[in-house]
């Protein structure tokens, strides 16, 4: 049983785990408890050499020591602790709960991911496409409430996972992306927005978000990329679009020897700045994980929701337990001024 439901009665209240799991109001009164023995001293000395004395004249073979002269003092640790348990009930001991409760207005958001073959360049390790599921799994991590759905494309495009809150079904989505799950060849990024459109179209929340990411330019699908920018934009989908790659010579695939076969790369970044401008968003061109990690961290910290929080705080008091002990300690001290205990010559 919690000490702190113990009966006012129970000894419970003097345990020093009960001590421990009190806050207390007033805590400068517990340090005077301290004091409270050597008051009663510093009492002891002035009454030894101010009150009055009676001088009797004894035979030295009367006066004979005993234990029970020891009782005479029970009075006054009686009184010690109904000082004590006083400073206590000042000090105020409280038991408090806090309930913290915190919501948050999720965030929409669409990863569209090329998984054309151009995506296994080897310019990012162990590719790009390799790359860009990685960084997208870990900037999934990091979300809080936000609805988050997959769309994959190449010469066609499709809907991977519908927009969830169930992480650990995109993790898997994510692990399950190859480069033939589409079989069509191309860049379909008319398609793919178009795809995102569609996923969002009815959705409620007030923030929708598109993060594309491609390594070349439009070359498949039969919807124009700008067309379909325009599109989403209409249905207040903000898009930020990621070029992937290096300019020039990259390794792709392996010779008959072993060795890195490099074929030219080239982008046109024209489009994918046209669509992100139209989304409202922003256009980033990342050359190695690193720069693409960056991208993703910074998109994250972008497109945060709000974070609302409530306190409630519930604060019991417990210093009556301890003046009710008082009482009983003061009620025993009154007695105890009336029985053997007393030394009537002093008190």
């Amino acid at each position: 049983m919690d000490s702190l439901s113990s009966p006012w009665y129970s000894l419970d209240w003097f345990v020093l785990s009960t001590f421990k799991a009190f806050t207390w109001e007033n805590e400068f009164f517990l340090y005077l408890i301290i004091a409270i023995p050597f008051l009663f001293v510093l009492r002891w000395f002035i009454r030894y050499f101010i009150n009055q004395k009676l001088p009797v004249a004894l035979i030295k073979s009367d006066l004979k020591s005993s234990p029970l002269n020891w009782l005479r003092f029970i009075p006054e640790i009686i009184l010690m602790f109904v000082f004590a348990l006083l400073l206590i009930a000042l000090a105020r001991p409280q038991k408090t709960n806090e309930k913290v409760e915190q919501w948050t207005e999720g965030i929409d958001i669409m990863i569209a991911l090329d998984i054309s073959q151009s995506m296994q360049i080897e310019d990012f390790q162990p590719n790009r496409l390799q790359a860009a599921k990685q960084v997208a799994r870990d900037f999934i991590k990091g979300r809080l409430q936000d609805r988050i759905g997959l769309v994959v494309f190449s010469g066609d495009a499709f809907s991977l996972a519908p927009l969830t809150t169930d992480y650990e079904l995109l993790y898997s989505y994510l692990n399950d992306i190859s480069f033939d799950m589409i079989e069509s060849r191309g860049t379909a990024i008319g398609s793919a927005l178009a795809v995102v459109t569609n996923r969002m179209s009815e959705s409620e929340s007030k923030s929708k978000v598109c993060i594309l990411i491609s390594d070349g330019d439009n070359t498949a699908g039969n919807i124009d990329p700008i067309t379909s920018a325009e599109l989403a934009a209409a249905h207040n989908i903000k898009i930020y679009t990621i070029v992937v790659g290096k300019e020039g010579l990259v390794p792709y695939g392996k010779d008959y020897f072993g060795r890195p076969q490099m074929v030219e790369n080239t982008v046109d970044e024209t489009t994918m700045r046209k669509i992100a401008d139209l989304g409202s968003g922003e256009f980033f061109r990342v050359t190695d994980n690193e720069a693409l990690k960056n991208v993703f961290q910074r998109i994250d910290k972008y497109e945060k929701a709000e974070i609302k929080e409530s306190r409630f705080k519930d604060t019991t008091d417990f210093y009556f337990i301890y003046l009710q002990w008082a009482m009983v300690f003061f009620l025993l001290w009154l007695a105890s001024k009336s029985s053997f205990l007393t030394n009537v010559l002093q008190d």
